[in-house]
């Protein structure tokens, strides 16, 4: 009885017994960790050079563009094209970017311009290889396992995503951020490794044709015939554009936690939270293969992210007062939204994976990777405009309060989304 509840809480590794998910999945244990210290490099790097947390906010400018452009536009080449080719151009197009980042710190610039447009040209080469990555799950896994592979994947991602932070934080100020972009590179090329022994993978009804603007046009009607995979978008939007205070991380480490302004501890636990909820969240995820009413499951996410970051914004305005207790406070408020953000997320996927035509999926998924990769940069140039008028705390607090209100909002409008429910993966 003991190990059937046990077993019952854990993630379900299932889709790991598909040996070309298992192979990617194990990939990218290595290739995430690197692409975190990246994450962390660059708007670490714009602060240390300007001191400004609106040029650190400017960066999701930079990074939304082409998130949208080749976001949509690789994912109409992924219902077209062979996947696996795709995912082959799109990493070595990593590989060299990230490459080309380590030498613009080696050679010690120190313009944010420069940065910033590196990373518009790395976002375009990620805005196609998501998707495309993406679309390929429901080739390699059986649909009812859908939601516990996205988990899987999230985990590992997560998982990376805490020890980026903590390694980037505390490195920084020694060895500076070459030796960062330089691992990034390294390990990418495990994901390459990985990619070439896919088999082919065009879609079963891909279209004839080169896709254009009409494939992406195609896309979003078909999206519109389908509210509840709209919703699936309409709702993560509301809570990563209001509720992700990211670009205020590097500010309230320095200002609020009195961290060093070129990293630190502080600033490394502060990015390494959310992660970490996201990881405990995955560890115990065995409970989302039998959720039914996978809508529902999503509203009640992202209410808890959404209030996780209303108190997160509250703990910094106390920081001043009671900083060490106050830094706990925040860093467990980050924690729970991470894990809340996860489940939403795997949910989410899922449905999308699920109840889109193999056919739409690469340009579904398109419109996915620009929703989840672009709320957040939205976030970072609005939290950091805010902040400059409101303050960080405010600016944090008041996106959460949005959020909860925006989602049920939404809800409301939309009853559909919260109705909808799929059969429980059986056992």
């Amino acid at each position: 009885m003991a190990r059937l509840s046990l077993a019952n809480v854990l993630a379900d590794t299932r889709p790991l017994r598909n040996q070309h998910f298992r192979r990617l999945w194990v990939a990218n244990i290595v290739t995430v960790i690197g692409a975190q210290l990246t994450v962390v490099a660059v708007p670490a790097q714009l602060y240390a050079d300007t001191g400004s947390s609106a040029y650190v906010g400017l960066a999701g400018v930079f990074g939304l563009v082409p998130l949208v452009v080749f976001g949509l536009y690789g994912g109409a080449l992924a219902d077209v094209f062979d996947r696996r080719t795709l995912l082959i151009v799109t990493t070595v197009g990593l590989i060299v970017t990230s490459g080309l980042f380590w030498v613009q710190a080696a050679a010690g610039s120190t313009s944010p311009w420069l940065l910033l447009c590196l990373f518009s040209v790395q976002q375009a080469f990620f805005a196609v290889n998501q998707p495309t990555r993406s679309a390929i799950i429901p080739k390699l896994v059986d649909t009812a396992l859908l939601p516990a592979a996205n988990s899987l994947n999230m985990t590992v991602t997560m998982a990376g995503a805490i020890a980026g932070p903590l390694v980037a934080g505390v490195l920084i100020p020694f060895i500076g951020f070459e030796w960062l972009y330089l691992i990034d590179t390294v390990t990418l090329f495990a994901t390459l490794a990985a990619v070439v022994r896919l088999p082919s993978l065009k879609a079963v009804e891909a279209a004839t044709s080169v896709p254009g603007v009409r494939a992406v046009i195609d896309g979003f009607r078909y999206l519109r015939t389908q509210p509840v995979l709209m919703m699936s978008f309409v709702v993560d939007l509301i809570a990563m554009v209001f509720g992700m205070p990211r670009a205020l991380f590097p500010e309230i480490a320095h200002l609020d936690f009195n961290g060093p302004d070129e990293g630190g501890l502080v600033f490394a636990l502060l990015f390494a939270a959310i992660p970490a909820g996201a990881v405990i969240g995955g560890v115990f995820s065995g409970w989302v293969s039998r959720v039914e009413r996978q809508g529902r499951a999503v509203v009640v996410c992202i209410v808890v992210w959404g209030l996780a970051m209303t108190g997160f914004g509250l703990a910094v305005a106390l920081a001043d007062r009671w900083t060490t207790p106050m830094l706990v406070v925040a860093l467990a408020m980050l924690v729970i939204g991470g894990a809340a953000d996860m489940a939403s997320a795997a949910f989410r996927t899922s449905m999308l994976l699920a109840a889109a035509d193999d056919a739409m999926r690469g340009r579904l998924q398109g419109v996915f990777i620009v929703v989840v990769a672009g709320g957040p940069r939205i976030a970072d140039t609005l939290h950091g405009a805010t902040a400059v008028a409101v303050g960080t705390a405010a600016a944090a607090a008041g996106g959460g309060v949005l959020v909860v209100v925006g989602v049920v909002v939404a809800s409301i409008a939309v009853p559909s989304f919260v109705r909808y429910r799929i059969t429980r993966a059986p056992v």
